[in-house]
Formats: C-alpha cells, sequence, structure tokens
C-alpha cells in the first residue's frame, strides 16, 4: 500500500498562490518544489487526476516566486506533445500501435531535415514515445495533413487535429480559479490563413507533430495533458481552494469533462508512456512504482528547455505531473528528475536516502 504525503491544506501564504481560503496544494509537496526550483527559471505543477485539486504548484523566476510561469506563459511543449499527437492519430484510425515508421538519424522532406535521436528502426508507436522519435511524428502529422481519402481538404483535416487537442484542455485557458490564467495557442484554419496568407500546405505547419511551431501550452495545460491520460480520457477542471462548508467547490470544478480520443488510443500511450520509463528518454526515473512519463526537449533562442509530463502509479493513478525548466537541457536532464522526486515525495510521505541526495544535488544546480 502506497502511502499519501499528508493531506494537510496549505494556508494562505506569500508563495505567490491565493491567499483567499484554505488551498489544495501539500506543504510538503511545496517545500521540496521550492528547494528543487533554486537557481532555476520554471514551473512545477501536480494535479491529482480523479478530483482536479492542485496539489503542488511552485515556481521560481530571478524575481522569486511568479505564478504566471505556471498559468499564463505559453512555451512550445517539445516532445511532451507527441503523446497528444498519438492520440489523435489513433483515434482518428490514421496509425495503429504497430505502425513504424523508418528513422535514419532524422526526419527529410525537401530541404527540410530534422534530426532525431540514436535509436533502432523502424519504430512502433510505442517505441516512438518511448525514445522520442521526430521522424515518426512528423511523418504521420504530416500524412495526416495530406490524407485526402480520409479529409475533404487541408482546412478539415487541420480542424478535426485541432479539435481533438482542444477537447485535451489544451489551445485556451481551462478555467482554474487561479486570477490570471492564460491560454497557449492551438493553430486552427483562421489562424493560419491569417498567418500565412492563405499559402500553408503540411510542410508549413508540420513542426506542430512534434510540439513545436504552431503550438503553445501552459505548465498548468501540460500537468492537464497528463491528467487526461492517467484518467483515460477525462479530466476535472484544475482547481486550487479547497471546498469547505461555507464555500463548497462549484459546479464547474466537479463536472467531468471529456476528451475526443478513444480508450483504444490511451491504453496504446499508456503502454509507450510506461516504456519510456522503463527502457526509453526516462529510463534513469524508473523505480519499484510503475511511473509512466514523457520528456520533452524544448528548442529555442540558446539553451533547450527542459520539459517532463507523466503520471503514477500507472494503474491507480495518485498523482499526474508536470515540469518545465527554462534553458534546463534536455528533458532527462533537469525536469524528469524533478517530478520523479514530486511523486516520490507525494506516494512515499518521504524521499529515500538516496533520493534526498538527488534532492540536493539538483537544489544545487542552476540554470541561470
Amino acid at each position: 500500500m502506497l502511502a499519501l504525503a499528508t493531506a494537510a491544506l496549505l494556508p494562505a501564504h506569500s508563495q505567490g498562490l491565493p491567499t483567499d481560503g484554505p488551498l489544495t496544494v501539500r506543504p510538503l509537496l511545496q517545500q521540496l518544489g521550492t528547494r528543487l526550483l533554486k537557481g532555476k527559471t520554471g514551473s512545477i505543477v501536480a494535479i491529482r487526476p480523479e478530483t482536479g485539486d492542485i496539489i503542488c504548484l511552485c515556481t521560481n523566476s530571478p524575481t522569486g516566486t511568479d505564478t504566471q510561469l505556471a498559468i499564463g506563459k505559453a512555451y512550445a511543449p517539445g516532445s511532451t506533445f507527441k503523446t497528444a499527437q498519438a492520440l489523435t492519430l489513433l483515434s482518428e484510425g490514421l496509425v495503429s500501435e504497430e505502425t513504424t515508421v523508418d528513422c535514419d538519424g532524422a526526419f527529410i522532406d525537401g530541404n527540410i531535415r530534422v534530426g532525431c535521436h540514436k535509436h533502432s528502426s523502424p519504430l512502433n508507436l510505442r517505441q516512438a514515445l518511448a525514445y522520442s522519435c521526430n521522424s515518426w511524428f512528423l511523418s504521420t502529422f504530416m500524412a495526416m495533413l495530406n490524407d485526402d481519402d480520409v479529409y475533404a481538404n487541408r482546412n478539415e483535416a487541420v480542424t478535426t487535429w485541432h479539435d481533438y487537442m482542444t477537447s485535451m484542455g489544451l489551445g485556451g485557458p481551462l478555467g482554474t480559479d487561479i486570477e490570471g490564467e492564460k491560454g497557449g495557442l492551438v493553430a486552427n484554419v483562421n489562424y493560419l490563413n491569417r498567418r500565412y496568407k492563405n499559402a500553408w500546405d503540411a510542410r508549413t505547419i508540420l513542426w506542430a507533430g512534434m510540439g513545436q511551431g504552431d503550438i503553445t501550452v501552459t505548465p498548468l495545460q501540460l500537468c492537464n495533458l497528463a491528467v487526461t491520460i492517467a484518467n483515460r480520457g477525462f479530466f476535472y477542471t484544475p482547481h486550487i481552494h479547497a471546498a469547505t462548508q461555507q464555500r463548497p467547490l462549484p459546479e464547474r470544478y466537479r463536472r467531468k469533462r471529456q476528451t475526443r480520443a478513444t480508450p483504444e488510443a490511451y491504453a496504446t500511450v499508456v503502454r509507450g508512456m510506461r516504456l519510456a520509463v522503463e527502457h526509453g528518454t526516462c529510463a534513469a526515473i524508473n523505480t519499484t512504482y510503475p511511473i509512466c512519463g514523457k520528456t520533452g526537449t524544448v528548442e529555442n533562442p540558446g539553451r533547450d528547455h527542459s520539459a517532463f509530463i507523466g503520471f503514477a502509479p500507472m494503474n491507480d493513478p495518485k498523482i499526474a505531473i508536470a515540469v518545465y525548466i527554462e534553458h534546463g537541457g534536455f528533458g532527462a536532464d533537469l525536469a524528469a528528475p524533478i517530478a520523479a522526486l514530486i511523486i516520490e515525495d507525494y506516494l512515499k510521505g518521504t524521499l529515500s536516502t538516496s533520493s534526498q541526495s538527488k534532492a540536493r544535488a539538483i537544489e544545487n544546480q542552476k540554470t541561470r
């Protein structure tokens, strides 16, 4: 039996969170998250999947805590987004779990060349998630946009893609009860026509298939994406205020929100995320309780951003998490190990001796 960290509510305080009543965040997670973000700019968001309770929301910036980094700053999601992409392709019947794509170290289409990690070839979908194969996701996204047997035209293909993504809580504010929430971007036809003056095609926007280009998210939305996968297809609007007798939880936070993706698609993506932790890009965080995860290394000016989404345990999820560290390098460098420590602290109630050493090392690691 996994021991959950104390459920004591965190009183209003000065960590940049609301101060108008008891909150759902857990003090131990807040303390650990604050330590792990020292010397870094970024966010940690963790949610209890079965309720939508925000159990950890930590941020840090050069000027101190800044909740907007978690709920109001839109970033490219990088390869964490490949989970949502896989759910869409599977649900539309465009690929199966065993669909393979050859990858010889790069995706190449005309003058476009996108490098990829070193891995075996070809990879099926579960393996493509585990080893974060850019070639697999760029090839299949382009195929979707060009599929004139399934879609009448490129507009219908993009609209279908857009509708799946927004059903997962991407592309706009989720409606959390923290002031100042903003949304990201999921490109639709009107946006693409305005930006590219009606001169766009699959090659113009294919970067979105790997979480770059015309797609941006907040860390809160990334965590909520992990929630939808943990729950196999639904979420509750994330909230940070705890229900009390005097202040019951509003109905909008108790209403289940269903995504468009199919149960079969979720089963495949969960297996791919588990494989990522067992043998793939985040194998360093594999442990006795089954974590499912997906790393993201986000290209931008300067050093890459480090991102991770995940949940645990695999078949009885108690926590879903997103970590986003600006200029933190590979997703496996900082975001994944930070997430693993938060997960352990929540599920076990404390950190092991070896994990305490890892926490000290991360606390002393600076990215700015």
